[in-house]
């Protein structure tokens, strides 16, 4: 049983959600403004606005600028209780600056984790007086050993309140300052770009109409003679360029804008790059009074069909912006990956290229993006060619140039873990990479490397959160897969000298069944790693059928890894990790591989260790809630229990329903304070006093009043609620007493529900002298009661009244439900809440014409 406030407390973000539909365009041309205009204000080259969504807790990422929401889609939420600087601003009011990762690692090793490039970021609340609407964030490159400059440090904190402005204006407005759903991308202001054509516009701000020029709208393809409502311009570029020209005009035009110059670079409908050109020197005073804002449109020309230049370049060469999107195709790259620069162009880059979906070349991408550093793997498209992929990103987007296998491939260019040893002959007849010096450009895979370093970090911080077995072998796919670019992973768990499958990803459906509850005699590897204790490395699936010529072998090429998992001397089981190319294994892997699988092994013993005892916490649990409800005639009774979903003890909620002496129905439901065995086993003692009491034909003050004195006798300083009614099934009169318990609800037959006021006294074990008053009341045929434990209807941070007027609601809808449908549906969101901080305890009684059966 747990205390809930009654009342919010004032710098709490309501818990009320948003309305449904896409954010006011006003909302998001103010966010897209801010986020903008801090990238701007403190040279960084990505930013966004978290905001809270209208969900107690949680903040979600409204607009990003300068990076692609599908490859940051994790990361779009972000729950005020989690070790993340967003979080912390939040919670705080503080700002954070972390000049580079080694800050970053010190302070937010999460951060590092989920992340683990090399960049810096900055974090201000966004606020007013004592608002609170969320995070405003920049990233930018680092500056190892420079904290962040007291300049940067104000701009920042600027841009912060004075969005907080902005937001509290459109909230007086009757704006609705929350955001539902994803983020909203932004492209960022452009670069210098060799014009071809040019346009010009003059835009009314106080009409919102513009008036285009002959040349922008031949370019933008507009027919319809000026002045025009200024979507004509807007409407014909894509969404998020449309919100970076409101943007960075409206910045522009602004009194303090200046007189610096805002590009952007924006998608036409041609499929053409233009490069929009504003100046605050060009607003001026119109004759008709009204503020204008001139600008220019310059067409890129030949920017997405390629330069003849490139074209007879050896190499197949793309380019992206910050969104990912396709913006250069040369030749090459249209007769390597089969595809017209007309489906390349203007595509998201995973659209246009869907292997670049993998998880581990997603990961590459965030490195060149986040860390601005050039960036080096191997791919395997889906026709199984392989290719070597250069990264170069800049502060507008990403260059690609991309090498098949069969060219020669600078050794310095593999990443380690993809790398080809000289040992393993090739598989295919193919001429084998040339050799080549060591690279002394100093462009070697600072991000891959970086990458290398962090996420077995990001391993070792997820398995300190996992609980259960499945949680550790998902975190260790999601973790040690992209981090040694693996394909495959299988982990089999010891039992009674056995190994049995208990995980496994992409090895073919049915393959690993044959190896299913092996014996510790098999003569297969992973029972050898794991009786020997030695970690078993194939650099090539050769060398496996060679070692294990009797093996069954699910791929001809790859290379295979089989870990001992061992916690404190104690065999755990064991993990394979397959790659799908052959590999060299080097001392520093091997070392940190073997490291990483000791660390898997004492998380899955902690979390098989918890999964039995939870068992047995839940059995305890079972044993002691009544599993047969008593039938009495023209009464219908249903009980649910649900327990907490933090930690393993078991609650102290319960429920019952006794026959009295007098033949009456008693209906009981409780809550002991705390959770554990104590809380069960006084759980247990209470209900077997009230079990005693109503059996002995007391009535309902006396019953409770006795329980109370016997909990004081038993465990003094321990204390419950309950609520006590006693049904007469033919007349439908009711008897109910109440020791500090929430009030049950009524459904009438006409299906209507209310919330009861039984008189009431203190709670359990308190005072031994307290007395509990009795309340009458009446059961219609066709009504039924409601009775619940408060975890049923309280939310952290949130008024508990909100959530039985909820439930309340919920109970008047299930309208002619049997009964069990009708308990189903009461309990339908708890069952399904990730985190249920308290048990639950429900008691539903209907009563029935007596013919009802």
């Amino acid at each position: 049983m747990r205390q809930v406030s009654r009342r919010a407390h004032p710098d709490c973000v309501s818990p009320h959600a948003p309305p449904p539909g896409p954010p006011p365009p006003a909302l998001t041309q103010a966010l897209a403004e801010a986020a903008t205009d801090a990238v701007e204000a403190v040279g960084g080259y990505a930013g966004g606005v978290y905001l809270r969504s209208g969900t107690e807790g949680l903040l979600r990422l409204s607009v990003l600028a300068g990076l692609p929401g599908e490859l940051f889609r994790p990361w779009s939420r972000m729950h005020t209780n989690r070790p993340f600087p967003v979080a912390e601003v939040h919670r705080s009011g503080q700002a954070v600056h972390l000049a580079d990762v080694e800050e970053s690692m010190r302070r937010f090793p999460q951060l590092v984790a989920s992340l683990p490039f090399p960049f810096s970021s900055l974090y201000v609340p966004v606020v007013a007086g004592r608002e609170r609407f969320g995070v405003l964030v920049v990233l930018r490159p680092p500056t190892p050993g420079l904290p962040v400059g007291a300049r940067d440090r104000e701009r920042m904190t600027r841009c912060g309140l004075r969005l907080g402005e902005v937001l509290t204006e459109l909230s007086a407005g009757g704006t609705g300052v929350w955001w539902p759903g994803d983020p909203i991308c932004v492209q960022l202001p452009s670069g210098s770009v060799p014009p071809v054509r040019f346009g010009s516009f003059d835009w009314d701000l106080a009409s919102g109409t513009v008036t285009m020029d002959d040349g922008l709208r031949a370019i933008l393809g507009v027919p319809d003679a000026s002045p025009l409502p200024i979507e004509a311009l807007t409407s014909r570029l894509e969404p998020e360029d449309g919100y970076a020209l409101w943007a960075a005009a409206r910045r522009t035009g602004a009194a303090d804008g200046g007189g610096s110059v805002r590009r952007l670079r924006l998608k036409g409908p041609d499929g053409g790059l233009h490069l929009l050109e504003v100046s605050a020197r060009s607003r001026f005073v119109g004759k008709d009074g009204h503020g204008h804002l001139a600008g220019a449109l310059v067409d890129l020309g030949t920017g997405l069909i390629g330069s003849d230049a490139t074209d007879r370049l050896p190499r197949a060469i793309l380019a992206i912006d910050r969104l990912a999107r396709i913006t250069y195709v040369n030749e090459l790259t249209e007769r390597l990956l089969g595809r017209p620069r007309g489906a390349l162009a203007g595509r998201p880059l995973w659209e246009a290229l869907p292997w670049f979906g993998h998880p581990f070349h997603e990961e590459q991408l965030r490195a060149a993006l986040l860390s601005s550093e050039p960036v080096r793997f191997l791919a395997r498209p889906d026709d199984g060619r392989w290719l070597s992929v250069s990264l170069y990103p800049g502060r507008d987007g990403v260059t690609m140039v991309l090498v098949p296998q069969e060219d020669p491939v600078p050794a310095e260019t593999v990443p380690p873990h993809l790398a080809v040893p000289a040992s393993v002959p090739p598989l295919h007849p193919e001429p084998a990479p040339a050799p080549a010096p060591a690279a002394e450009d100093g462009l070697g895979p600072e991000s891959t490397r970086a990458a290398s370093l962090y996420r077995p970090v990001a391993l070792a911080i997820a398995l300190t959160e996992a609980v259960t077995a499945r949680q550790v072998s998902a975190v260790v796919t999601e973790e040690l897969l992209p981090a040694f670019g693996g394909r495959q992973l299988a982990i089999y768990l010891l039992s009674d000298r056995r190994l049995y499958l208990a995980w496994e990803t992409g090895f073919p459906p049915g393959f690993l069944d044959q190896f299913d509850g092996a014996p510790l005699d098999a003569r297969v590897p992973g029972v050898d790693a794991l009786t020997s204790g030695r970690a078993l490395f194939f650099e090539s699936m050769e060398i496996l059928r060679r070692t294990y010529p009797e093996l069954p072998l699910d791929a001809e090429t790859g290379a295979r890894a089989f870990l001992p998992l061992i916690a404190s001397g104690r065999p755990v089981g064991s993990c394979i990790l397959g790659f799908d190319r052959p590999r060299d294994f080097g001392p520093e892997e091997r070392a940190v591989l073997t490291a990483l699988a000791g660390l898997i092994a004492q998380a899955l013993e902690r979390a098989q260790r918890y999964d039995s005892e939870a068992a047995v916490a839940r059995g305890l649990q079972d044993a002691l809630l009544p599993h047969l409800l008593p039938a009495e005639e023209g009464v219908e009774t249903v009980g649910r229990y649900l327990p907490g979903t933090q930690g393993m003890d078991v609650g102290g909620d319960w429920y019952d329903v006794v026959e009295t002496a007098a033949g009456e129905l008693a209906l009981v439901i409780g809550d002991v304070q705390g959770h554990g065995v104590a809380a069960a086993a006084t759980m247990g003692q209470l209900r077997s006093a009230v079990r005693a009491f109503a059996l002995s034909g007391l009535p309902p003050q006396e019953v409770v009043r006795g329980t109370n004195r016997l909990l004081i006798d038993l465990d003094p300083g321990q204390f419950a609620s309950c609520c006590y009614m006693v049904l007469d099934a033919r007349t439908g009169d009711v008897r109910a007493v109440r020791a500090g318990h929430p009030q049950p609800l009524l459904r009438h037959p006409d299906g209507t529900a209310e919330l009861l006021d039984i008189a009431g006294g203190v709670v359990l074990g308190v005072d031994g002298r307290a007395a509990y008053p009795v309340t009458r009341l009446r059961l219609a045929e066709g009504a039924v009661l409601a009775l619940f434990t408060d975890g049923l209807v309280e939310r952290p941070g949130a008024d508990i009244d909100e959530g039985v007027e909820r439930l309340r609601r919920t109970l008047a809808s299930t309208g002619s439900l049997p009964l069990a449908e009708a308990a189903d549906r009461l309990m339908h969101e708890a069952v399904r809440a990730s985190d249920r901080p308290d048990d639950i305890a429900l008691l539903l009684a209907a009563r029935w014409p007596r013919e009802h059966g």
